[in-house]
C-alpha cells in the first residue's frame, strides 16, 4: 500500500441508508479542507411506477451544505445489481466527477449485447475517471487508494482512504457474511482472494459495508465494522475458512439465491455510469427487459 493512503489522517464519514435498496451511501471528507467524496449514491426508483426521484441523494446534497463540504467526487464502487445510481444527479448540482474502477469495461462488454446497448461505449468512456488498481487519489488532505477487488463482479474495486476502507459489495457485516458471486463475471474464487487482501490490513482498519440486510437475530442495521471483527467473526469467511470451503459455500449458497428486484433497470443504467438509454422518438426514456421464450 502507499504511503498516500497509509496516512494516520481519519476521513470525517457520515452515512446515509436506503432501507428499499438496503444500500449505504457515504459522505467522506477532510474535515480541515472540508473537501468532499460521495461514495456509491442512490437514485430512488419505483419499479412498479417507473417513477424516479432524488430524495436520498437531496439528502446527501442537504447534508453536505449543512456542513459546508464541496464535493468533488463521486466514487463508485461498482456497476450495482440493486439500486440505480444517483451519480449523474451529483455531478449536475456539484460539478463533480464521476469515477469507477477500470474493468468497468468488461462489465459493459458482457451487458451490452445483452440489452442491445448499441449506445454503450465498452471502454468506459461514460466515466469521467477509470481507476486502475493500487491507483491513488485525494480528497483534500486525505490520501485514499484503490483497490481492485473482483469476485461479485469483475469491476469491483475498495476505495482505502485514511483508516477507512469502503468495500462495496465484497462482504457484509459478520453476521451476515459474504456478497454473491454468480452474476455474469463474478468468481466466488476471486472473492474469496478480494477479501483476504482487505483482511490483510492492519486489524484496526475500519470496514464500511455498501449494504446491511439485519441478520436475523439483530434488531438494529449497521454498516461499520473492522478487519479485526472480520477476521474473527465472520459467518463466512473468517481465520481459519479455505479457499476451497469458502468457494463451495458461496457457489452452493448461490444456486439458491433468486435475482435482485431491480436487476435489469440498474445494471442498464450503471453500465452507462448512471444515465437513462438515450430517449426514442416519442422523447421517452424506456429500459428493456429481455424475454427468453420457450422454444
Amino acid at each position: 500500500m502507499s504511503a498516500v493512503a497509509n496516512t494516520l489522517k481519519k476521513p470525517k464519514i457520515r452515512a446515509f441508508f436506503d432501507e428499499p435498496t438496503n444500500t449505504v451511501s457515504y459522505l467522506v471528507w477532510d474535515g480541515d479542507t472540508l473537501d468532499g467524496a460521495v461514495i456509491d449514491p442512490v437514485l430512488d426508483y419505483d419499479f412498479r411506477t417507473g417513477d424516479c426521484s432524488t430524495k436520498s441523494a437531496d439528502a446527501i446534497l442537504a447534508e453536505a451544505k449543512k456542513l459546508g463540504v464541496k464535493i468533488g467526487q463521486v466514487l463508485e464502487t461498482h456497476a450495482h445489481a440493486d439500486h440505480l445510481s444517483g451519480a449523474p444527479y451529483i455531478k449536475l448540482k456539484t460539478g463533480a466527477t464521476v469515477a469507477i474502477g477500470e474493468h468497468i469495461r468488461d462489465v459493459q462488454r458482457i451487458f451490452r449485447p445483452v440489452f442491445n446497448a448499441i449506445d454503450v461505449s465498452g471502454d468506459g468512456s461514460e466515466f469521467d475517471r477509470l481507476f486502475k488498481d493500487g491507483e491513488t487519489f485525494t480528497i483534500g488532505g486525505l490520501g485514499g487508494e484503490v483497490m481492485h477487488t473482483p469476485g461479485h463482479t469483475p469491476a469491483c474495486v475498495s476505495y482505502r482512504i485514511g483508516d477507512a476502507v469502503f468495500v462495496g459489495d465484497t462482504m457484509f457485516m459478520p453476521d451476515y457474511g459474504t456478497a454473491r458471486a454468480d452474476f455474469p463475471g463474478g468468481n466466488a474464487r476471486d472473492l474469496y482472494r478480494s477479501i483476504k487482501r482487505v483482511l490483510s490490513l492492519p486489524p484496526e482498519t475500519r470496514l464500511f459495508m455498501c449494504h446491511d440486510y439485519k441478520a436475523p437475530g439483530r434488531d438494529n442495521y449497521a454498516w461499520e465494522t473492522t478487519v479485526a471483527e472480520e477476521r474473527a467473526r465472520n459467518v463466512h469467511v473468517h481465520e481459519g475458512v479455505s479457499e476451497q470451503d469458502f468457494v463451495s459455500m458461496r457457489e452452493a449458497r448461490d444456486a439458491t439465491l433468486a435475482a435482485p428486484l431491480l436487476l435489469l433497470p440498474s445494471i442498464q443504467v450503471n453500465i452507462r455510469a448512471g444515465k437513462f438509454p438515450p430517449a426514442e422518438v416519442d422523447g421517452v426514456h424506456y429500459l428493456k427487459v429481455p424475454i427468453k421464450l420457450a422454444s
